[in-house]
């Protein structure tokens, strides 16, 4: 059984096609710039070129696709975009037009002159990735299921702090159901605030198997608890450090205890410390990190998680990891069956094995040797 995991950051996609007949060190991998990294570099060509741009297709991730837009008009060179494609920036079209992008219809897009470069934008680009795969001799036609993560900020009403939204959306999932699959929807599932999962959904057509999505930070947590050094621990603090943003979660033995989300680039060793020394007592506040322009703070379990003597007492993923390589929380960097990278496509597995039962027991012996599932009801 094969399943093909995508994993779409800021900087790279990082690709997997697991074969559960194989251990899972020999799955291929690929690690590519990530979609809105394409974006920006096509918009940078077209910028020193002097060239007007056109933005179609659906809602994907902004980040340095969004700031090659700036500089873009602040170049003074036109930038047209379609509703959907815009929404990548921001859900308001009227402040996107007030900062110079011209926002036309599919129709007007139709009739731009052949001179306008036109970017079409998606997160997920199933052809592109089976061409690739191809020039290796591997074939993507026999897949049982396809997993994407994506950060999702969900499409949060005007009036409201997308921060917030995205917090309450977090706090939401967990009254639920306090796995981190609870943060995985297969595609008839996915709940219609979530605009980027949706739009993953409408860029993969061509798929004509299961599809799964997943929020990259929830999946990178679920990856990095398959390392062996978890070694059956029942409690224990894991933090994905993303190039944009933290996300951390206090796991004990009844699933998520607690977590905290923050924008990594406001963040430095003193600060994170902090932040994961008040996620292990419970002290910290929904508050406090909302004010500091983070996301927000949950504690459900109101037990503090109690740092070990010996060992590691936090376990790090993710591309800025290394903030907290001198932190006196004893980190240990995940890398689960050997790469760091691939966190997020092995959550998106146990994700899943999760959602998709039918999948479960292959993906379960080919993960754990045929022992079983993690300590976690991933």
């Amino acid at each position: 059984m094969k399943i093909l995991c995508v994993d779409v950051g800021t900087g790279t996609q990082d690709i997997l096609l697991h074969d559960t007949e194989l251990h899972p060190e020999n799955g291929f991998k690929l690690v590519v710039p990530s979609p809105t990294m394409i974006v920006r570099r096509r918009l940078q060509a077209a910028t020193r070129a002097g060239q007007p741009v056109l933005l179609s297709g659906v809602t994907m991730g902004g980040g340095p696709s969004h700031w090659a837009a700036e500089d873009h008009l602040k170049a003074g060179h036109t930038l047209f975009a379609t509703p959907t494609a815009a929404r990548s920036f921001n859900d308001d079209l009227d402040y996107l037009a007030a900062q110079g992008i011209q926002i036309v219809s599919e129709d007007e897009a139709a009739a731009l002159p052949n001179e306008v470069v036109r970017l079409t934008l998606r997160d997920f680009d199933f052809a592109a990735i089976r061409r690739a795969l191809a020039e290796f001799c591997v074939s993507l036609d026999d897949l049982s299921a396809v997993a994407v993560a994506v950060f999702d900020h969900g499409n949060a009403p005007p009036d409201m702090s997308d921060r917030k939204f995205r917090f309450d959306y977090i706090a939401q999932r967990l009254q639920a159901d306090r796995r981190l699959s609870t943060f995985a929807f297969a595609a008839p599932d996915i709940p219609p605030i979530m605009t980027r999962m949706q739009a993953v959904e409408a860029s993969a057509a061509d798929v004509d198997v299961p599809l799964l999505l997943m929020d990259t930070a929830p999946a990178a947590v679920a990856g990095a608890l398959l390392d062996g050094a978890v070694n059956g621990r029942v409690r224990l603090i894991v933090a994905n450090v993303g190039n944009l943003h933290t996300l951390a979660f206090r796991m004990g033995p009844d699933g998520i205890e607690g977590c905290f989300e923050h924008h990594t680039g406001m963040l430095d060793q003193g600060k994170l410390d902090s932040l994961l020394y008040t996620l292990a007592d419970g002290s910290i506040r929904n508050v406090d990190v909302f004010n500091d322009q983070g996301h927000g703070a949950l504690i459900i379990e109101k037990e503090p998680y109690i740092f070990p003597d010996t060992g590691f007492g936090i376990m790090l993923t993710g591309p800025r990891r290394s903030m907290l390589a001198q932190s006196s929380l004893c980190p240990y960097f995940a890398a689960p069956f050997g790469d760091m990278m691939m966190a997020g496509c092995f959550g998106l597995l146990t994700a899943v094995a999760a959602k998709l039962p039918d999948l479960a027991e292959p993906i379960w012996t080919s993960l754990q040797g045929g022992h079983g599932k993690p300590p976690w009801e991933i």
